[in-house]
């Protein structure tokens, strides 16, 4: 969905409202009065979410008012970004508290407000004073600044994205559309989290116990026999575990447990939930494809005076209508550079599939068994260690959570001259006790922002790794500046003991914490642009180079240390990491390849004619994978960038169609 007032980027999102402002190249430290959530006062208790959409709805019609007296060019651009400031930081702020918050008061409240407040926000989105507003901005370009002319272009074009050309009528079902597609989108989203799926299992001794963690004991009656001059029968309990089939758990079950009957029940349990996001994804789809092909439907020449200044678009799909605006500019460019890939790299990952069946062959004495899907993890985690001699507890013993946090300071301080430091958290501020705030802070500029770290798995949270931001930043006079109040979230189980990190998880960590610094660092006049509101497939390649220093023992040697006694990691242990990750790169890239054409075919042209989603979704795998489709599983319904995303996981891909010809040439070499 496009809107002038919403716009995000994968575990990336932008928000925006004035908590407090900061004089430039000043720090102050907050104040340990009571507050609200995130620093808002209206949060102190859960129904504040209601008080914080009406003050947010009475400021922004406020400023409808003043932009519609046709005010000048700079005043127009100032008070559009400070509309989409205010609103941001209501919807912004509930979808934050829906994902982490504990109390369900607070998640209901702010599930109630997020509604509302995108309700009107689609009523901004079809004003026709704001776009003439914007479109007289626009030409009075000589009187704007670079960065104002910008956010001009942009703004128009985000409400024509929004169907602002369209006659009354259509113009309606376009916002009605909208709307489904924000609860189709919620919906699908929570039925992650609701419905993860699970398995018992038993005895317990089939569990290793290095997941037993992960599990909940259970127990059943069975019937035993005990000795005597006559044999008679008594109950007895036993023990055996209950696991959730969740992504997290199930690629542990799926790397751990040597039965390849209980492998196969999870892989088909956790790739079968949640049921019901079928049928959401299903009105989702179609949803989205009604309301790209709206866009061009109306009378042109009836509306050819009022609409004079519009780009008039059609999409033939919302693939189309999502690709527009990136640098991939087109689903045909998109797909052109996804199946080119997939042909390349098709025999690389075939020659790996066979020597990890061939593997499985000699380790298992069965010379004509088939290689499953739930045997991939399995076997090339004992392939990486025997080849590399790895032992991922010994791995995962140099990555304490602490010290990882550490790293990321250290680093972010040789490149950009930056320090954090503590924050106490303000009376009410907090979602969770594990919940800790850091300042971003220059020796010359003061506070540049402000991080908050919500980083381990809990009952109820979104299984999601995730930057949000909830203040994006933005110049409110020539002395006065916005700070960026982003968090950072993630789901890391971390062994005991001191909460350590798989490698994985730290490459994760490295990811999301690029997203934070690219928000954080950012300086723009207006929030339109701060941090990660750019072209979507540019907003991930910070976090994607920033995660590259995981890998680097130049940065590994600076934090990673063993967790009791010390020691610094061995770089001849990073080179086997390093060596271990390429085992299987030809796999990997496919699988990538996989993910992206699923969401540009299910958004894309075929929408309107597809039989259903588990249909096309399996056939792509036999098409772009060297695995076969287990019957019956779905794992799509737990894919939750096609409600995120929505055609634009490939976003990040399609940078490369800039220097194709290159990659494509590396990836050939190999």
């Amino acid at each position: 969905m496009f809107t002038l007032f919403r716009r995000r980027s994968l575990a990336a999102y932008v928000y925006g409202h004035v908590l407090n402002s900061h004089k430039v190249h000043t720090s102050t430290a907050p104040l340990l009065q009571e507050t609200g959530l995130y620093g808002f006062n209206h949060l102190k208790t859960p129904k504040g979410f209601r008080r914080f959409v009406e003050d947010a709805i009475e400021r922004s019609n406020e400023l409808v008012t003043f932009i519609s007296g046709m005010p000048s060019a700079p005043e127009i651009i100032g008070a559009m970004d400070e509309i989409s400031d205010t609103v941001c930081s209501v919807i912004d702020s509930a979808e934050l508290c829906r994902a982490t918050h504990p109390d369900r008061e607070f998640v209901e409240e702010a599930s109630e407000a997020s509604l509302r407040i995108n309700e009107y926000i689609h009523h901004l989105n079809t004003n026709h004073c704001l776009y003439m507003a914007v479109v007289k901005a626009e030409q009075d370009s000589h009187l704007l600044n670079e960065e104002a002319q910008r956010v001009a272009h942009h703004l128009r074009l985000d409400l024509e994205k929004a169907g602002i050309h369209l006659p009354s009528e259509q113009l309606d079902r376009a916002n009605q559309l909208n709307m489904e597609i924000v609860q189709l989108c919620r919906e699908f989203n929570e039925n992650i989290i609701n419905d993860p799926g699970h398995m018992d299992i038993f005895p317990a001794s089939h569990i290793p116990k290095k997941l037993h963690h992960l599990a909940r004991p259970i127990y059943r009656t069975t019937s035993g026999a005990f000795g005597g001059s006559a044999w008679s029968m008594t109950n007895m309990k036993e023990k055996g575990f209950r696991l959730p089939t969740d992504p997290n758990t199930l690629s542990s079950i799926l790397q751990w447990v040597s039965d390849a009957e209980i492998r196969k029940t999870a892989y088909i349990q956790g790739n079968s939930a949640p049921l019901g996001n079928l049928g959401v994804l299903d009105k989702l789809i179609a949803a989205r494809h009604e309301f790209a092909q709206s866009l061009q439907k109306f009378d042109i020449i009836s509306n050819a005076l009022f609409w004079m200044h519009m780009q008039i678009m059609g999409h033939s799909s919302y693939a189309d209508l999502a690709v527009h605006s990136s640098m991939a500019s087109s689903p045909d460019v998109v797909l052109s550079f996804l199946l080119e890939m997939s042909e390349i790299v098709r025999p690389r990952a075939d020659e790996e599939f066979k020597t990890i069946w061939n593997f499985k062959r000699e380790r298992s004495g069965q010379l004509y068994g088939d290689l499953e899907p739930w045997d991939e993890t399995y076997f090339t985690a004992i392939m990486k260690s025997a080849a590399y001699d790895l032992d991922s507890s010994v791995v995962a013993s140099f990555f304490p959570l602490s010290q990882c946090l550490e790293g990321l300071k250290v680093l972010a301080e040789s490149l950009f001259g930056v320090t954090f430091h503590h924050i106490p958290l303000a009376p009410g501020e907090s979602w969770h006790p594990d919940v800790i705030k850091v300042a971003l802070h220059h020796p010359d500029e003061g506070d540049l922002g402000y991080l908050y770290l919500d980083l381990k798995s809990r009952k109820n949270k979104h299984p999601v790794c995730a930057h949000f931001a909830i203040k994006g930043g933005r110049r409110l006079s020539e002395t006065d500046y916005q700070l960026p109040i982003v968090a950072l979230v993630c789901n890391f189980l971390g062994s005991k003991p001191a909460s350590l990190l798989n490698h994985w998880e730290v490459e994760t960590l490295f990811h999301e914490f690029g997203h934070a610094l690219h928000s954080l660092l950012s300086r723009t006049d207006y929030q339109h642009f701060s941090g990660t509101r750019v072209v979507i497939d540019f907003a991930e390649t910070p976090s994607n180079l920033f995660q590259y220093y995981a890998w680097d023992f130049r940065i590994l040697k600076t934090f990673a240390r063993h967790y009791s006694t010390g020691d610094v990691i061995p770089e001849d242990l990073v080179k086997s990491m390093r060596g271990a990750k390429d085992m299987f790169s030809g796999t990997e890239l496919q699988r990538q390849i996989f993910y992206a054409l699923i969401d540009q075919k299910l958004f894309g042209e075929e929408a309107s004619s597809m039989r259903d989603t588990a249909s096309l979704v399996a056939e792509l795998k036999r098409q772009h994978t060297s695995w076969k489709h287990v019957d019956g599983t779905h794992w799509h319904t737990r894919f939750g960038h096609l409600a995120s995303y929505g055609a634009a996981t490939c976003m990040p891909n399609a940078l490369l169609q800039q220097y194709g010809k290159r990659f494509v040439k590396r990836i050939r070499s190999h």
